[in-house]
């Protein structure tokens, strides 16, 4: 199936969705002079001001490398004119050229990916203790400032409910590796305001916080937190760690919004943060508020904001939110996250800059309380007035059936929004009940619903999917699903030709092969065009969670445990 390209310039402002020769003639190649870029380890941000609304096209390269790849046009934002938009998939510590086509010119940019192979110079060795971690020395861009435990050993920080914090961060470019962290009052791991450049690695982090319960019962604990980003902390790079089981607990919707823990928060975040391959968990009794969550969500700012990868997590035991991105979104990325057992599973409200991009994410099993098992809405949409209008793109996500969301967006409006090639099998609405000025542009999608809502989803798919089954997290499409074909057939058995009452016959799996081209986000699809869903038949499997890329463990599940020293 191939989109006209009318409907893409129109309705989608992605003119680049097939790769296009660009003739040297037809451009004027000038300096580099006006866009900027700003990298994590697998992305790169552009930023583009220009008053003129006519489309970028954006290519890219390795440097030294030969053939220019497309990616998704930048999108223009009126407001602030200024074109916008994330190469993605890209590898870390690595340059690339970018090359930006706009008014029949052609800017060329520099940019590299980060390092994820962070310098260390000092090290600070740490033993078992029962009193607060205070890391106060900065290191430098050059020569991080290393927290670890001894080698061999294990380090057990448990302030048995009787401090705030076991760790407490004032300092910058640090690097805090492999601790265990018990029984903090509130956060596990307190970043001071404005603090930048943290990473918090392969750590272990359990029994923090207070009670929880509804603030409307007169509690006062929400948002205790495992790893709590204070206002304006920034750059934090928050990876491989194991967050599981509060001591407190969220209470579900039966009692009013859930109000209670969270595994990670960050406050009006500066933005560029990368939160990746963390295994966010706990029991139904002692559930999370938000997973991965903060604020402000109606603002300029919010989380995780700016700049921002959230992907290869695992996170469930959630009552409300599993990953609340909610605030400015602009240039974020959330893909390849593992959710289930939430209410809702990525939240967007509102969304106020974008692009925000959803893409290669798995929506297991939800529910609302724990007696009412329907779930909620796999991407919560919404946002005062003067806080919405963000382009979100929503690619290539599977939504699993039975127990999963019961509706794919939630009831807000749901402005400047672009789905293509997901899976989503649910039984309630595609789209809201709230009519925005922009409906959005939904194409492409399996959808097994009977109310699309405001979407027109023209191309859409509809019966059931069927997935092959795996030891592990993948769910491959299966080549055939089974359906009944009403009527009275005619059907050969044992070279007896008989009548068979709606039987139930094979037919092939309506989401393999029935996708469309979206450069830098499916380029290496198989077959005849890319499947719908997360994964894509024959390409390596998806992996999530602390052992996703590299097979480490961490000191606390190595080594024995010891008794504090003081």
């Amino acid at each position: 199936m191939k989109i006209p390209a009318s409907l893409l310039v129109a309705a989608l402002g992605l003119a680049s969705l097939e790769v296009h020769a660009v003739a040297a003639s037809s451009i004027n190649v000038v300096a580099t002079g006006g866009p900027t870029t700003a990298a994590t380890f697998e992305c790169i941000s552009i930023y583009y001001p220009s008053a003129d609304a006519s489309a970028c096209q954006v290519h890219y390269r390795a440097a030294g490398a030969s053939e220019w790849r497309p990616a998704l046009e930048l999108v223009f934002d009126p407001r602030n004119q200024e074109h916008r938009g994330s190469v993605v998939g890209l590898k870390p510590d690595t340059a690339y050229e970018l090359r930006l086509t706009h008014q029949n010119q052609a800017k060329v940019l520099n940019a590299r990916t980060r390092s994820d192979r962070f310098p260390i110079g000092r090290t600070t060795h740490v033993e078992s203790q029962s009193t607060a971690l205070e890391i106060s020395e900065s290191g430098t861009p050059t020569s991080y400032h290393l927290i670890t435990p001894n080698p061999q050993t294990r380090a057990t920080i448990d302030v048995r409910n009787q401090l705030d914090h076991t760790v407490v961060v004032d300092a910058n470019y640090v690097v805090i590796r492999g601790l265990e962290l018990k029984n903090a009052a509130r956060h596990g791991i307190y970043i001071k305001p404005g603090r930048h450049h943290i990473v918090v690695e392969d750590c272990h982090i359990t029994f923090w916080g207070r009670i929880g319960g509804p603030i409307s019962y007169g509690n006062a604990s929400n948002s205790d937190s495992a790893i709590y980003a204070d206002r304006g902390a920034g750059d934090l790079v928050l990876q491989r760690n194991l967050l599981e089981n509060p001591r407190g607990a969220s209470n579900d919707w039966d009692t009013g919004h859930p109000a209670g823990p969270q595994g990670i928060s960050l406050i009006n975040s500066s933005g560029n943060n990368v939160i990746r391959y963390n295994e966010i968990l706990s029991t139904e009794d002692h559930g999370f508020n938000d997973g991965i969550g903060g604020g402000s969500n109606f603002s300029d700012a919010g989380s995780p904001n700016r700049d921002s990868d959230i992907h290869g997590n695992i996170i469930a035991g959630v009552w409300d939110d599993a990953i609340e991105s909610e605030g400015a979104n602009m240039n974020v990325r959330i893909w390849g996250n593992y959710i289930y057992r939430t209410y809702q599973h990525v939240a967007t409200a509102s969304t106020s800059k974008g692009p925000l991009y959803i893409f290669r994410n798995v929506f297991g099993t939800a529910r609302r309380t724990h007696i009412n098992s329907i779930g909620g809405a796999m991407i919560k949409t919404g946002g005062r007035d003067e806080f919405v209008g963000g382009r979100k793109f929503v690619f290539h996500n599977t939504a699993l059936q039975p127990g999963g969301a019961f509706t794919v967006f939630s009831g807000h409006s749901d402005p400047n929004t672009v789905t293509r090639n997901n899976i989503f099998d649910c039984p309630g609405r595609l789209t809201g009940t709230q009519a925005p000025e922009n409906p959005g542009d939904y194409d492409y999608d399996f959808y097994s619903g009977n109310e699309r809502g405001y979407a027109k989803e023209a191309h859409g798919t509809r019966g059931r999917v069927a997935f092959i089954p795996s030891h592990y997290l993948e769910f491959y499409p299966a080549a055939v699903v089974t359906r009944v074909q009403f009527g009275k057939i005619p059907v050969n058995m044992g070279g007896k030709v008989m009548e068979i009452t709606d039987p139930v016959v094979s037919a092939p799996n309506p989401v393999i092969d029935a996708g469309t081209r979206l450069p830098n986000f499916n380029d290496d699809f198989n077959g005849r065009a890319p499947d719908l869903g997360a994964f894509e038949i024959g390409r390596p499997p998806l992996r999530f969670g602390r052992r996703a890329v590299e097979n480490i463990w961490a000191p606390w599940e190595l080594f024995a445990a010891e008794k504090p020293t003081s």
